[in-house]
């Protein structure tokens, strides 16, 4: 393994020409009130996970810088995103949905003209491989689209009135108010316009801060949010998050609070906000999803599914799999087919054919995921595949712990890494006890055949996450799909649909039925003298 490890990282005359940054990108600029601003301050330097050879030696890439702007800046963003707001009267909120979704689709089709440079930041910055990197980008387009398919079928469904009681009354759903959005960084493009976009075709006006890594990629999207949106509407910062954000919630002029990280992050910010029960938060925080594996199961179906489930980017996903527990009367077969996989796994460059290992983004991951590995062994567990938790630089290979106990964190704590902890267990009441007892609810997979043992599971756990999976890993999509958790894994509900919702609230007009308030309505709608009472149909 050593010798193959120090083939992982290039030369850097090896990089592919295709794939390769043309040269060091030094970004000043940030977005608001419609203008793109220069910061002449101090930046932060962006570091790639990637690091080249130098003859003996290894260095790490540095692609770039951002800017380190301050609370000043950042409250500036935000009184252009209030102003633009205006408490509902703005042009954005006060614009007719088939205009924003103009609008909308303008942007689209700017930003799939940047797709190759995205493609290869994504790489770049956070070492997602280019096949993941390119469905992830693809994926985010569609996600767009289908959130405008989505909005024109609720506007539709919203044009008629309905009758009850006596009462004739329309229902629409209208804007928030400012949404302050901020998304994770294994996926800074997907997840974080998965809740951008719906907030602003719903007619909410933004404050957006990139991820913290994966920052870079949002640069080549700056002049198409510039000329796309009104001035005010979409407002992009940069910084750390203690001075900008902090200065924004502490405000209270936050109204909708859309964040995709730590549920430790998340408390401590919305606990800055004055009126905390007037924000509405939309929060994607951490999960401890666990593997089921049952002495029926198909244990190749099993061990490849938990494969990807647990390894996929690296282990770098909320819906990963990051415990398998695996009954006793199977665990040595499935750890042998399991150890077995993993070694067919390629390590590699995110730019390499058939990658599947890459390194890791976050500064001192590999020595957190050390400490993991050497905590599980004080309390009896080993590394049980060839090579595990060997390192270099940013580079960690995949350890699989067994047998792993309660007294581990690693049994607990979610490692967001390469580590495949396994759980051995005699009794359903084990994992079923383990669920109940977490501090997250998110997802989890069961693997079986026996459908009344499974039924058993399913109704002990439907009260306990988001989501279950049968004979399939866990997984956000179909972006259809209601995407939830409980505990401390989530709070609101996301879907193409669902998002359209949590960041609109409904508002009717109602009135009697008589002839005196249907001539009103009658006039109001035949000479379109109000934007929200309408009852025009968007094709």
């Amino acid at each position: 393994m050593s010798d193959f490890l120090a083939n992982v990282f290039p030369d850097e005359a090896a990089i592919p020409a295709a794939v390769n940054l043309p040269h060091f990108i030094e970004q000043r600029e940030y977005l608001i009130d419609g203008k793109l601003k220069r910061w002449e301050g101090e930046l932060n330097p962006v570091a790639s996970p990637v690091f080249v050879k130098k003859g003996n030696a290894y260095e790490q890439k540095v692609i770039g810088s951002t800017p380190l702007l301050t609370s000043k800046e950042a409250l500036e963003a935000l009184d252009a995103a209030v102003k633009a707001y205006d408490q509902g009267h703005g042009e954005w909120p006060s614009m007719s949905v088939a205009t924003r979704i103009e609008h909308i689709e303008k942007f689209l089709s700017k930003m799939r003209e940047q797709r190759t440079l995205v493609v290869n930041l994504l790489m770049w910055e956070i070492g997602k491989s280019q096949k993941d990197s390119e469905k992830e980008f693809d994926r985010t387009c569609d996600y767009i689209v289908d959130t405008i398919d989505k909005l024109k079928e609720l506007d539709r469904n919203s044009a008629r009135f309905v009758q009850e009681q006596g009462i004739m009354a329309q229902i629409r759903r209208v804007p928030l108010g400012v949404a302050l959005c901020m998304g994770p960084f294994n996926y800074p493009l997907n997840e974080t316009f998965s809740t951008l976009f719906p907030a602003l075709i719903m007619g909410n006006t933004v404050v957006f801060k990139p991820a913290k890594y994966g920052v870079l990629l949002v640069k080549p999207l700056l002049e198409a949010f510039r000329d796309c949106f009104p001035a005010g509407v979409i407002n992009i910062i940069y910084g750390r998050g203690r001075e900008t954000v902090g200065a924004l919630m502490e405000t209270g002029k936050i109204d909708v609070f859309a964040f995709i990280g730590t549920n430790k992050g998340a408390n401590d910010l919305k606990r800055l906000h004055p009126k905390p029960h007037r924000l509405k938060a939309i929060l994607g925080l951490d999960a401890k999803n666990p593997a089921i594996v049952l002495p029926d199961a198909d244990i190749d179906n099993a061990v490849n599914e938990c494969i990807t489930g647990s390894l996929s980017f690296n282990g770098q996903r909320c819906t990963a799999l990051k415990v398998l527990f695996v009954h006793k009367s199977i665990v040595d077969e499935f750890i042998r087919k399991f150890n077995a996989a993993v070694a067919k796994i390629k390590p590699g460059m995110p730019w390499d054919a058939g990658v599947g290992l890459t390194p890791l983004p976050e500064p001192g991951k590999t020595d957190y995921l050390k400490g993991l590995v050497e905590d599980a062994k004080a309390h009896g567990a080993k590394v049980v595949n060839e090579n595990g938790g060997t390192v270099l630089n940013t580079f960690f290979y995949p350890a699989v712990l067994y047998p792993v106990n309660e007294k581990m964190k690693v049994y607990s704590e979610e490692q967001f890494g390469p580590i495949v902890p396994i759980v051995p267990f005699d009794t359903d009441d084990e994992p079923i006890h383990y669920v109940m007892n977490s501090h997250f609810g998110q997802q989890l997979s069961i693997f079986g055949k026996d459908s009344k043992r499974i039924s058993k599971l399913i109704d002990s756990f439907a009260s306990q996450v988001g989501r279950i999976n049968l004979n399939t890993q866990c997984q956000r999509g179909p972006d259809t799909f209601p995407f939830s958790g409980r505990k401390d894994s989530a709070e609101g509900t996301l879907s193409v649909a669902d998002a359209l919702r949590v960041f609109s609230i409904r508002t009717l007009v109602a009135a009697k039925m008589n002839g005196e308030n249907k001539e009103i309505i009658g006039s109001i709608l035949n000479n379109r003298e109000s934007s929200f009472l309408s009852t025009d149909y968007i094709f």
